[in-house]
């Protein structure tokens, strides 16, 4: 397999999303009103990773283009109630499909992971024509977003099984996060109001 022919349109992909997404930030500020996006990253899966995940579920390699997480982005939010308003964001959009949503805040995952993942089908354009490649979107709070990074890293540390007591302390890390976004929402417009005042002092926009 050619690697950098089959990998290159998924970048592409990142790349543009990236920048559509920090746009939506922009007309926020514009707008001088607050911003759902507080910032977006994006990674393509390195190699060795697609691998080892299509050989977890199965999948041959001339099926990759199926699986919808060799691209990914992350948008971070301020604020749980921030998390449906990207939703509807992205559900508005006329330049993706979206596939399938999890909503894992509402109904989070047995370790404790709270995250809103948005799959969508997304139009590249290449000098062959367009190719539709797919992207997995996760979208949460800076909370959500700390803890998610510390367990990721656990789980290859311990590949995926780890000691009761790490466990224990993970879950209870989780609902220490949630309990913070909710206290964070209960005093969100004072919140909003101290960043509008903080914004009309600067002489320049926030970085994305």
């Amino acid at each position: 397999m050619n690697w950098e022919e089959f990998l290159e349109p998924y970048r592409q992909a990142v790349e543009e999303l990236k920048i559509k997404l920090k746009g939506i930030r922009r007309q926020f500020e514009l707008e001088k009103t607050h911003s759902s996006i507080e910032f977006v990253t994006g990674r393509v899966k390195p190699i060795a990773s697609i691998l080892d995940k299509a050989k977890q579920k199965n999948v041959p390699l001339d099926e990759l283009h199926t699986m919808y997480d060799i691209a990914g982005l992350r948008i971070m939010c301020q604020f749980v109630d921030d998390i449906k308003k990207v939703v509807e964001l992205l559900r508005n959009r006329n330049d993706l499909e979206i596939v399938e949503e999890k909503d894992y805040i509402s109904h989070k995952k047995a370790s404790g992971y709270r995250s809103y993942h948005v799959i969508i089908s997304y139009p590249v354009q290449t000098i062959h024509g367009e190719k539709k490649v797919l992207a997995e979107i996760q979208i949460r709070t800076l909370a959500m977003n700390f803890w998610a990074t510390i367990e990721h890293s656990l789980n290859y540390k311990y590949n995926g099984q780890f000691p009761e007591d790490i466990q224990f302390r993970l879950q209870r890390a989780a609902e220490a996060a949630f309990l913070l976004d909710e206290e964070m929402s209960e005093i969100r417009e004072e919140i909003r109001d101290a960043q509008r005042f903080f914004s009309s002092k600067k002489d320049y926009p926030q970085d994305a």
